[in-house]
């Protein structure tokens, strides 16, 4: 069964950095698009960042500059860098995964469980 591990999430302080990371497990499969969204309480989900199999990237203005979104295609895995942390990134982050199965060349979309990411002094 394939599932979205996601980790890295938790408490910094503004100005600070976190990691993300999210992994896709078990096999078969090829990692199309893979990206991640956030939403705050009261607020639509917001699209970060997203990244292509070649490695394509696309960022919210919001995060341009800060964010740093990259992958490992042999660990089917996701990360997203966050530098310079503002109390506005504070949000449950989630990753997505377009995963291409093998055997029947068909595409099926993956979210993982979300991780809490809480910027405050």
């Amino acid at each position: 069964q394939v599932q979205l591990v996601e980790s890295g999430g938790g408490l910094a302080q503004p100005g600070g950095s976190l990691r993300l990371s999210c992994a896709a497990s078990g096999s078969g499969f090829s990692a199309n698009a893979m990206g991640w969204y956030r939403q705050a309480p009261g607020k639509q989900r917001e699209l970060v960042a997203a990244i292509t199999s070649g490695g394509s990237t696309m960022y919210a203005d919001s995060v341009k500059a800060r964010f740093t979104i990259s992958r490992d295609n042999a660990k089917n895995t996701v990360y997203l860098q966050m530098n310079s942390l503002k109390p506005e990134d504070t949000a449950v982050y989630l990753c997505y995964a377009h995963l291409r199965y093998y055997s029947t060349a068909t595409a099926v979309e993956y979210w993982g469980q979300g991780t809490q990411v809480t910027v405050s002094s």
